[in-house]
């Protein structure tokens, strides 16, 4: 039998991006450690669908919440949503991000600066700022932003993606310094490529197409295969644990102590 890492009460959980991808693993992870989930979602009203069924078939409760994060107005909405039908979050994980388009900052419309940003940085920060008074309210508040090892690398012709990450990242230290009096815990966990349609499109662009899926990569990865989703869930799910009862203010890499250099 799988572990229950979440021992306190019945949390409520509020995953942003939680219908695919990385933020689908961790809204199920969490939903097996107990917590009720609010599944974020901007578009695919289908995999939001999916997604809340799954969870409740793990015995827990779960809403979808269709809002982009970008939007204060939004996000505010957001939260009142999931405590009227879950009850207060005490659990909040921003997974949700898009791509930039891979030029260099020459021929980056300053646009899609402003687009990736909204939904990565200025997203953690109405997020978290619309759920804070629930969570030093909590007997136990978290916070954990998924960034990326791209805040590490800065690499060549991704701009808008690495300055929001790197922005993410900010917010989330002077985050865990604020909400340290109140014990809430703040903390990252930075992926290198993980194997989903997001990961699917980084590796066409980092091997120029060659490769078109991120598992085209495995037998070039650490550990015999490039990160599945349930392998940063599981960092989340630690980090909101009893397990992790001290910890706060960290950063934590979950890239098989690889960049994101594949060529």
């Amino acid at each position: 039998m799988e572990p229950r890492l979440v021992t306190v009460d019945r949390r409520v959980a509020l995953v942003s991006g939680g219908s695919r991808g990385i933020g689908r693993a961790i809204a199920l992870g969490l939903a097996k450690d107990g917590c009720d989930i609010a599944v974020n979602f901007r578009r695919d009203v289908d995999a939001a669908a999916a997604t809340v069924s799954e969870i409740e078939a793990l015995g827990a409760r779960a809403v979808a919440v269709q809002a982009s994060v970008d939007d204060e107005a939004a996000c505010n909405e957001i939260v009142q949503n999931v405590v009227e039908k879950l009850g207060p979050p005490s659990v909040v994980v921003h997974s949700g991000g898009i791509a930039s388009s891979g030029r260099s900052v020459l021929d980056t419309d300053f646009a899609e600066v402003q687009r990736v940003m909204g939904v990565h940085a200025y997203g953690g920060f109405h997020l978290a700022k619309a759920c804070i008074p629930y969570l030093v309210d909590s007997p136990r508040g978290d916070i954990v932003m998924v960034s990326s090892i791209a805040a590490d690398e800065l690499a060549a012709n991704g701009s808008p993606y690495n300055m929001a990450k790197a922005a993410l990242e900010a917010l989330a230290m002077t985050l865990s310094k604020e909400l340290l009096p109140y014990g809430t815990h703040v903390n990252i966990v930075a992926p290198g490529l993980v194997s989903t349609e997001m990961g699917d499109r980084l590796t066409q662009a980092i091997t120029r197409g060659k490769v078109k899926e991120a598992a085209g990569l495995d037998a070039r990865a650490p550990f015999g295969h490039v990160c599945h989703p349930d392998e940063v869930a599981d960092v989340v799910r630690f980090l909101v644990s009893d397990a992790a009862s001290y910890v706060s203010g960290v950063r934590i890499k979950v890239s098989g102590g690889l960049g994101n250099r594949w060529d």
